[in-house]
């Protein structure tokens, strides 16, 4: 391609709206356009790594046996009730009418209408197992969406799923898929972890696996063990601390419990744990953090150790919810008598989540359902009930690894690429896809479900390659393999060495960006640097010498100079070896 022809609108300042640096340097770059929120035009740079990681992707799935489908991103409102799943996707999920009054949704996922389609055509365990895919635009009502094309509520995706006759084969499936993944990463240049992942809105019954690229501005908490390859979701993670306490290791009733009476005090204006801890002259681990939700509308109060965090997803899960969402100031006046802040266990009548860790307290302060003031010498089992006891906390760092009992957690930021699932008969079983074994019975399939981010991947990437100057894209995904930059266009020596290389890589298979432009060189330079095609090759005076200038983009070393006979064998040797 010719840039002088090629469609490349590369901007100078940063969009004000545009927090994350892929975010920044794809818009500045001309590889996207907002059309509104969370909605985005690719660009022709945009779109050629976007078919580059298309393409790997396909192959990679190709070779595990899955074949390529193309499903309606319209789907009937009826499928998603049918499965349970309308109301559980929420305000996400877009829903809109025919002119004849007949709901429909726009796809975020298509469980229900590959379950339908293979319901509909496969009867026998003959024709089993078997695995679809597509690449497919999907939609999700983001209710705020962010960092581009992170956060969307237009963006593309491979989704793949499985239809086995038995959890054996499901497992075959599953880690073939699972294989792929770190192939398909890897070939695209990505640092990332497998992890440990709740199934969230899509369900199931077996294993699930996130995976995630490594990056700080990740809006995902992954926990690592310092020891071993132990790896999980914030979400999932828990600490050995918390299954010894789970397993009867820390014995409720072997805790030495304070004797001293239950009385209140006055705390006036202490409402948050740094305001007590700091007012009162404890430790945070001394209190009981009490904090009101409703869940599927019913106010539930979940408790945890005032230097811990509540996990929500885990809390969710022990409750069987469908939502789950922080109660307002009228509802927790209203259940507790008191403003926010106040609220304590100690007559509650609302049912009370309580975490392994409070449950082992033998004494602690928390709110009084007072407001301005707190009970102390509050124990657990005396005044208030353990009925339901359990994880409900985020792990922290330093907590010891559950998996090697040795190593300590920690915590790094990471960006969600891709998502394995086991889903059993979740949707196999509400959907009708049945298949007559070979004794003559009829049993639901056992399903899979594999998801790939694909336009996401262009922003993980970007937030582990780039530098100040712009993109530093992988020689596997980049729009172009090198940049061919002649310093003077007006120089008729420089230019006819331009054009004869461009036709030599050209001829060759490699994909090259000619800049033709009648632009000062510090121009071509600044623009080559942000758009960060791997290979610059710039010829100036040096040609009369038959000598150019030869650059990595991901290099910080200056330029070397290298004869133009030896840049093609240059270009397949750093293809090769990346």
């Amino acid at each position: 391609m010719r840039q002088k022809q090629a469609f490349i609108p590369t901007m100078r300042e940063i969009p004000a709206d545009a927090e994350a640096i892929s975010h920044q340097l794809l818009v500045k770059g001309g590889y996207i356009r907002q059309l509104t929120a969370g909605v985005y035009s690719f660009l022709p740079l945009g779109r050629r790594v976007l078919r580059s990681i298309e393409a790997i992707v396909r192959e990679e799935i190709d070779r595990t046996g899955a074949q390529e489908v193309l499903l309606p991103a319209l789907q009937p409102a009826d499928l998603w009730q049918q499965s349970g799943r309308y109301e559980v996707y929420g305000p996400e999920l877009v829903r809109l009418q025919d002119r004849s009054g007949r709901e429909f949704a726009l796809g975020p996922t298509h469980e229900e209408v590959i379950t339908q389609l293979v319901a509909g055509e496969i009867s026998t365990y003959r024709k089993l197992p078997v695995t679809l895919y597509q690449v497919q635009t999907k939609f999700r009502d983001e209710r705020r969406p962010r960092f581009g094309l992170l956060r969307c509520r237009e963006f593309v995706m491979k989704d793949a799923y499985s239809f086995d006759t038995d959890w054996e084969g499901l497992d075959m499936t599953y880690h073939a898929m699972y294989d792929a993944y770190h192939r398909i990463f890897e070939r695209c240049g990505l640092q990332f972890r497998a992890v440990e992942a709740d199934a969230g809105s899509i369900g199931g019954e077996g294993g699930t696996h996130e995976f995630m690229a490594i990056a700080e501005s990740g809006e995902d908490d992954v926990v690592t063990c310092s020891c071993c390859t132990y790896a999980a979701n914030m979400e999932k993670a828990i600490s050995l601390e918390t299954v010894k306490l789970s397993s009867g290791d820390g014995d409720v009733s072997a805790i030495v419990r304070e004797k001293a009476l239950l009385e209140q005090f006055h705390t006036p204006g202490l409402r948050t744990i740094e305001e007590l801890t700091n007012g009162l002259g404890i430790s945070s681990a001394e209190l009981i953090k009490t904090l009101l939700y409703l869940a599927d509308g019913k106010p539930v109060a979940v408790l945890v150790r005032g230097d811990h965090s509540i996990n929500e997803t885990k809390v969710l899960n022990a409750l069987g919810a469908i939502t789950l969402e922080l109660a307002d100031s009228e509802t927790v006046k209203r259940v507790t008598g008191a403003g926010t802040g106040f609220a304590g266990p100690v007559g509650l009548t609302v049912p009370l989540l309580v975490d392994y860790e409070v449950s082992i307290m033998p004494t602690a302060i928390a709110g009084a359902n007072m407001t301005d003031y707190h009970s102390r010498n509050v124990v657990p089992g005396r005044d208030f009930a353990l009925a339901q006891v359990g994880d409900f906390r985020n792990v922290q760092e330093g907590d010891t690894c559950p998996s090697c009992t040795e190593g300590k957690l920690t915590i790094i930021r990471g960006i969600e690429i891709g998502h394995v699932f086991k889903l059993g008969t979740k949707y196999s079983e509400k959907l009708g896809a049945q298949f007559i074994n070979s004794a003559g019975e009829s049993l639901p399939m056992i399903m899979g479900c594999y998801g790939i981010g694909v336009s996401r991947l262009l922003s993980a990437i970007i937030e582990q390659n780039h530098d100040d100057a712009g993109m530093i894209w992988p020689a596997s995904i980049a729009p172009y393999t090198v940049h061919l930059i002649p310093v003077a266009h007006q120089d008729a020596a420089q230019m006819e060495a331009a054009e004869r290389l461009y036709a030599e890589l050209t001829a060759a298979g490699i994909q090259v960006l000619l800049d033709d432009r009648e632009e000062r060189l510090g121009v071509k330079l600044k623009d080559s640097d942000l758009i960060g095609i791997p290979l610059r090759v710039v010829i100036g005076k040096g040609i009369a010498e038959g000598m150019v200038e030869w650059k990595k983009r991901s290099s910080s070393e200056p330029a070397e100079r290298i004869a133009i006979s030896e840049v093609l064998a240059s270009v397949n040797a750093h293809i090769a070896g990346s």
